[in-house]
C-alpha cells in the first residue's frame, strides 16, 4: 500500500494506456486522477497539486515536453515522470532538459514504473533543507535552492541543483557514479547510461560561464568531485 495515499496524476491521450496505468497505480494503493492531454494537465496540476505526474511525451497540441517546460517556467516543482516510445539518448536528454525528473521508455515493466514513482516520492523533500555550503567562491543555499559563483547567480534546473548540492556537501570527496545516481535519481542504472555525464556537462558549463576556474572535476573510472584544484 502506498504511504499516505499519495496522489498520482496520469496524463495520457491513449484511453487504454491511461486506464492501464491508473489500474496499476490504484492497485498499489495510490490515489489517482487522469488527464487526456497537456492543456488539461497543466490546469489539473495547479488545482490538484499531485505528488507525482506521469506524463506521456507524444500528445497532440501540448506534448509532454512542453508540459514540463511550462510547469518549470511557472515555478511548479511537481515531480514528473515522462513516458515515451522513443529510446534514443537524445530523446531522454531532451526530456530531462525540459524539466522532467525521470524518463521511462515504453514498453516498460510494471515493477519498474512503480520503482520510478517511489524514487520520485523519496526525492520530494529538499535534500538538505537548512544548509549553506561554500567551496571557493561557490555558495550553495539549499533552503532557498539558490547557488552563486561570486556575485553571479547560477540559473540551475532542479536536477542540476540537486547534483550540485550533493557534490558541494561532500566537497573534496570523490563520489562514484553509482552513489550519484542513487542520491539524485533514487535508483541504480545500467553502466551505459549517459544521464549523469550530460548533467555534469550542463553544470560545469554554468559554473564556468564567466571564465571562473574549474571546480567540478572528473576522476576517470571512479566518478566526480567538487574541489578548488585538481
Amino acid at each position: 500500500m502506498a504511504a499516505d495515499a499519495n496522489l498520482v496524476l496520469i496524463v495520457e491521450d491513449d484511453p487504454s494506456v491511461r486506464a492501464a496505468v491508473k489500474r496499476v497505480m490504484s492497485l498499489e494503493g495510490y490515489r489517482t486522477e487522469t488527464s487526456p492531454n497537456g492543456a488539461d494537465a497543466l490546469e489539473r496540476i495547479g488545482a490538484l497539486r499531485p505528488d507525482v505526474a506521469i506524463v506521456d511525451v507524444m500528445m497532440p497540441f501540448i506534448d509532454g515536453l512542453e508540459v514540463c517546460r511550462r510547469l518549470r517556467a511557472r515555478g511548479d516543482r511537481t515531480p514528473v515522470l515522462l513516458l515515451t516510445a522513443r529510446h534514443e539518448v537524445g530523446d531522454r536528454v531532451a526530456g530531462l532538459d525540459a524539466g522532467a525528473d525521470d524518463y521511462l521508455v515504453k514498453p516498460f515493466a510494471v515493477d519498474e514504473l512503480l520503482a520510478r514513482v517511489r524514487a520520485l516520492l523519496r526525492r520530494r523533500p529538499q535534500l538538505h533543507p537548512s544548509a549553506t555550503v561554500g567551496v571557493a567562491d561557490l555558495v550553495v543555499d539549499t533552503a532557498r535552492r539558490e547557488a552563486r559563483r561570486g556575485d553571479r547567480r547560477l540559473e540551475l534546473t532542479k536536477t542540476e541543483f540537486d547534483l550540485l548540492t550533493v557534490l558541494a556537501e561532500q566537497h573534496g570527496i570523490v563520489l562514484s557514479r553509482d552513489y550519484l545516481y542513487e542520491h539524485i535519481w533514487g535508483y541504480h542504472v545500467e553502466t551505459s547510461s549517459k544521464s549523469l555525464d550530460v548533467y555534469v556537462g550542463y553544470l560545469r558549463r554554468k559554473l564556468e560561464e564567466a571564465g571562473e576556474p574549474r571546480l567540478l572535476h572528473t576522476v576517470r573510472g571512479v566518478g566526480y568531485v567538487l574541489r578548488e584544484t585538481e
